[in-house]
């Protein structure tokens, strides 16, 4: 058995991150969930915590999940990390290296070798911002590109009623890409 970290940020498509709990725990995964503050705007913690068997770390000073260094600890026990959705705001927080939630700082504590899939979800014309695509360059190169893989957003109708490329992909393609990247290490 695998151990992942399900990161989820603050976007509409975080209501699918319950539907992965299930299909990464059918691939026979240990699942933690990892939120962002704004990503407890769109769904609750206990949401994940009943889905997933355990609390959600959502304070990266521990809280009520963990009086120590939860980050670290959760860190040293994920075998990789899949972040559903990744927001332009998270992507560019990551790609800068700040750390000011739970998550966050998971990954910076994460060892390089443990692979992290971004699977970005965002309007059409913030997926497209050269901000926005700079950031995605940045990350893929780290580590010779070995350390993140993205899965693409695809093109249909958004949230905000537009057609165009910036839809989370298919959960499936997701859970897939995990697969893939647990079996590399």
């Amino acid at each position: 058995m695998k151990n992942v970290v399900l990161g989820v940020t603050g976007g509409i498509a975080a209501y699918k991150a319950c539907d992965l709990v299930t299909l990464l725990r059918d691939r026979d995964c240990a699942v933690r969930a990892a939120m962002t503050r704004a990503a407890t705007r769109f769904l609750a913690p206990l949401t994940l915590a009943a889905l997933t068997g355990h609390q959600v770390l959502v304070d990266e000073l521990g809280g009520e999940v963990d009086p120590s260094i939860p980050h670290v600890a959760w860190a040293r026990w994920a075998d990789a990390v899949v972040v559903v959705p990744a927001t332009a705001d998270f992507l560019g927080r990551l790609a800068h290296g700040l750390a000011d939630d739970g998550l966050t700082c998971l990954l910076l504590a994460l060892e390089m070798h443990k692979p992290v899939v971004l699977a970005p979800a965002m309007n059409t014309a913030m997926w497209q911002n050269p901000l926005v695509q700079q950031n995605v360059l940045h990350l893929r190169a780290v580590a010779g590109g070995a350390r993140f893989r993205l899965v693409e957003p695809v093109e249909k109708r958004l949230a905000c009623g537009e057609t165009g490329v910036g839809a989370l992909a298919p959960l499936e393609q997701i859970a897939g890409a995990v697969s893939a990247a647990l079996a590399g290490i």
